[in-house]
């Protein structure tokens, strides 16, 4: 699976990704590439962290191609809002967004939003790709296939 380390304004997903590392489950976890797309690097028991490119928490170590996210069968992504049809409001930068539409394969993509995220409606762009679900503090909500 793949999953992004939370920094302190969003839901957490650092226990999240210990726990799952514990039980032997291989995390991969992005880093920003100049170019727009995401390099991986699996996440680890103490895995050092270093300020990425926009500022945010990502991990120290051997990097893995973007291609490497095809193998995983769960993405969990950060975003800002996602609507009740599964549309994802990101950050801008268009990413997740690059990764998602760019899977030979794509597993279920959950977004990690809080409660108050998860709207009515969120505006759309042609590339803007929808997600599976959403992951909340209080819960796990599969969304209406489009």
């Amino acid at each position: 699976m793949s999953c992004f380390l939370s920094t302190t304004t969003e839901p957490g997903t650092r226990e999240f990704i210990a726990a799952a590392v514990a039980r032997g489950i291989r995390v991969l976890l992005p880093v920003t590439r100049a170019d727009g797309l995401l390099d991986w690097a699996v996440a680890e028991d103490e895995g050092l962290t270093a300020e990425g490119m926009f500022g945010l928490p990502e991990p120290v170590g051997e990097l893995l191609s973007p291609v490497a996210v095809n193998d995983v069968d769960l993405l969990v992504i950060p975003a800002a809002a996602v609507d009740r049809t599964g549309m994802r409001l990101g950050w801008g930068r268009g990413y997740f967004d690059k990764t998602i539409g760019s899977m030979e394969k794509c597993p279920p993509v959950y977004a990690v939003i809080f409660d108050s995220e998860l709207l009515d409606e969120v505006p759309r762009d042609l590339h803007d790709q929808p997600v599976s679900g959403v992951v909340t503090p209080t819960r796990t909500l599969t969304l209406p296939a489009r």
